[in-house]
């Protein structure tokens, strides 16, 4: 059991929606509410992809491609391989099945419904029972501006240039908000949780809407480090870090970044160094469901144990 009512997780990407798996095994669906970057969206081939949404509702319903911790498992690519004998656009690869998550997604937004609403019914049409919001119900972009001057939307720099542009800085742009429903669950939580997605790209997007951080500070707010042995577990994070910060990736370097918010820090054995937070060293690389379970429950508990 958790003393914990209500919980809400701030996610984006595979390290997010790992630890949300293991906290919706973990606590009673009306217990947990998983706020989500949709910085990263893009539309794509006409349809509105979100990635992070995705992932989170993939991971979460079990049809998630394990191995790759993104996509559905089991897809093939045919469209794809079709559209590109036709010339079209194939950086950012949609699987066959995965492109009926983005066809009804676009139509539904197309004939008024707002991307809350459509979440919901996504997620609910693939057994998903955990609250998943997305951050905003507007536009609001995520923007690398690489050392060369370029200014690239996130995508365009994580798949299309393949993470390879040196990072100048990280900017936002559009007017999006946080929905009514994001704010209402943040001042009804008990415990936020900061989980292991990418500061930069998946969290400070969130941070960033007018009203959000200020609720979190009032919080309880327990973060899972990214970091592990000063490196990303996945993702670009591990060389963002030296470039935006200059300093080396660590645990340190995450509690740097968030500055002040946090109240506690889960991080790998070995990894509590320089850190003036009460920290709880386990083992946080996660494998199977079941292992993210067992790391969810062991932050919670930590949480429970703080003053």
């Amino acid at each position: 059991m958790t003393p914990f009512r209500h919980v809400v997780a701030l996610a984006g990407g595979v390290g997010g929606s790992r630890l949300a798996q293991g906290l919706a095994r973990a606590l009673p669906p009306e217990a947990l509410t998983v706020v989500v970057n949709t910085g990263d969206d893009l539309v794509h081939v006409g349809l509105t992809v979100c990635p992070d949404l995705d992932t989170l509702m993939y991971t979460l319903s079990g049809l998630g491609d394990r191995e790759r911790g993104w996509g559905l498992r089991d897809e093939s690519f045919r469209a794809m391989e079709m559209l590109g004998r036709y010339g079209g656009p194939t950086w950012f690869a949609l699987g066959d099945r995965d492109l009926g998550t983005h066809l009804a997604r676009t139509m539904q937004l197309a004939a008024g419904a707002s991307l809350t609403s459509v979440t919901a019914h996504l997620c609910a049409s693939v057994g998903v029972h955990t609250r998943l919001l997305p951050m905003s119900d507007g536009t609001r972009k995520t923007i690398i501006e690489t050392t060369d001057g370029e200014r690239l939307p996130f995508q365009d720099w994580l798949v299309g240039r393949r993470a390879v542009p040196r990072v100048k800085s990280v900017t936002r742009v559009g007017e999006g908000v946080a929905t009514p429903e994001v704010l209402r669950a943040l001042d009804d939580a008990d415990l936020v949780v900061v989980c292991p997605s990418n500061p930069y790209v998946s969290i400070d997007p969130i941070l960033e809407l007018p009203g959000v951080r200020e609720r979190v500070a009032q919080k309880r707010v327990v973060a899972l480090s990214p970091i592990v042995g000063g490196r990303a577990v996945k993702g670009p994070l591990g060389t963002m870090i030296p470039d935006l910060m200059g300093v080396p990736a660590s645990a340190a370097a995450i509690v740097q970044h968030y500055g002040g918010l946090l109240s506690a820090l889960v991080v790998e054995h070995g990894d509590a160094i320089d850190i003036a937070l009460p920290c709880r060293e386990t083992r946080t690389v996660m494998g199977d469901e079941h292992d993210r379970e067992r790391l969810a429950r062991e932050l919670l508990a930590f949480a429970a144990e703080l003053p």
